[in-house]
């Protein structure tokens, strides 16, 4: 009677899967969670540096200018204080913009998106035109270098001769200035495309749209935004020099010239601060773009 086997003797065990199983979900969530939050830490601690580094470089400024006592040198507090007065003390309304706000920095940032959009659209369009085709950008990379080489503020007085001055000149300069590295930059990402790829692409028989969307924009996006980076930086720049000119009734630059010839330093100071304020955030901006499309459309 004993050497009967019970009713489990000859059944396998169920317990190891069991619990083999939780330990290794709750090990890989718990290391998910882990890395997760070691990046939400890293990032901040990033970003507290930065803004810390920030502090103490208007803090030692400050200090400076206070201890020195110069006229030609106001405290970066004072600078502040002007600013928020001169352009954003305005009503709730107006979103706290004050009417030489609207009159000046409104105008000088249309012309800046009209002539930056002129560059950004004409140039992808003309570097993939030329960067798939390799006699094309053989024979337009000698053009190319030589008009990227031209200073950009040498240029303002031809288009002074031909378009006259005003508003027309200003997004033109821009435009004609900036599309040159965005240009570059596209026809060379276009040129990298790996030959496998389009190789599987001629085996799917894939229609020109589909390659243009699925291959080669994939594929020239990194170097794109490479090139509207530098763009944008040529694009401020020649914001402010066409305003400097004569015949500019408005705009950032015009509030510099306008500022130096009735000697206030303050607002020359303040529209310097806002220059590189805008700067800063414009290409904030282009980054966040940028990381957004090449984290989720770069070509594996």
């Amino acid at each position: 009677m004993s050497s009967r086997p019970g009713p489990t003797a000859g059944k396998p065990p169920r317990t190891s899967t069991t619990t083999r199983s939780g330990p290794d979900n709750g090990t890989g969530s718990t290391a998910t969670a882990s890395t997760a939050a070691a990046r939400v830490g890293a990032l901040a601690r990033s970003a507290l540096l930065r803004w810390l580094v920030l502090a103490l470089a208007v803090g030692v400024w400050e200090l400076a200018t206070r201890a020195h006592g110069s006229v030609y040198f106001p405290p970066p507090g004072r600078i502040a204080h002007h600013a928020y007065d001169l352009w954003f003390s305005g009503p709730v309304r107006h979103l706290f913009l004050t009417d030489a706000a609207v009159d000046n920095i409104l105008p000088s940032l249309a012309r800046m998106a009209a002539g930056f959009a002129l560059a950004a659209v004409t140039g992808v369009a003309l570097g993939l035109a030329v960067g798939r085709s390799r006699p094309a950008y053989a024979l337009c990379n000698p053009v190319l270098q030589f008009a990227r080489a031209v200073p950009p503020p040498a240029l303002v007085p031809v288009f002074v001769v031909v378009l006259d001055f005003g508003t027309q000149m200003q997004v033109a300069s821009i435009a004609f200035s900036a599309v040159w590295p965005v240009l570059i930059n596209t026809a060379e990402g276009a040129r990298n495309l790996d030959p496998l790829r389009l190789e599987v692409a001629a085996v799917l028989r894939l229609t020109a749209r589909e390659r243009l969307w699925l291959l080669l924009l994939p594929s020239a996006l990194p170097r794109i935004f490479a090139g509207l980076r530098l763009s944008l930086s040529l694009s401020l720049i020649l914001m402010v020099f066409s305003e400097l000119l004569p015949g500019t009734a408005n705009g950032i630059g015009f509030t510099l010239t306008d500022a130096q010839s009735r000697s206030d330093l303050l607002t020359v100071w303040a529209a310097l601060v806002l220059l590189g304020a805008l700067g800063y955030l414009l290409n904030t901006a282009l980054l966040a773009v940028e990381k957004r499309l090449i984290g989720s459309g770069r070509p594996g």
